[in-house]
């Protein structure tokens, strides 16, 4: 089980809250080829379960849950960890952060499209 929660800092500013915007339905296409990948590469792989939020996250709360069910612990362990390194990589998600005094947008540092224009 991975549960991604809102922080309430970054980098020395305080966070009030997360926005999170996306393309929807490639957001969904592409979770959806990430369980397909989960269980090409778990086969003993049982139940996946993979939820993003979007609109906006008060401090504390989840923005997004993965869960992985197999027999065995090593497999359901790294299925989550590939499910999550995967969506931020691929998955059209945008976060918005605000700040007391302002708000900044936020790409994770894993996505594809960050480092191809470097």
């Amino acid at each position: 089980l991975c549960l991604g929660t809102t922080r309430n800092n970054f980098e020395g500013k305080k966070v009030i809250h997360l926005e999170y915007e996306a393309y929807t339905s490639m957001a969904e296409t592409e979770i959806k080829k990430i369980c397909r990948d989960v269980r090409q590469k778990w086969p003993s792989v049982k139940h996946i379960a993979v939820h993003h939020r979007l609109g906006l996250v008060p401090i504390t709360e989840a923005s997004v849950i993965i869960s992985v069910s197999s027999p065995y612990r090593a497999e359901s362990l790294e299925a989550v960890m590939y499910c999550i390194n995967t969506l931020k990589a691929s998955v059209p998600i945008w976060k918005k952060e605000i700040y007391e005094d302002k708000y900044s947008w936020k790409e994770n540092k894993e996505c594809f499209w960050e480092n191809s224009e470097k």
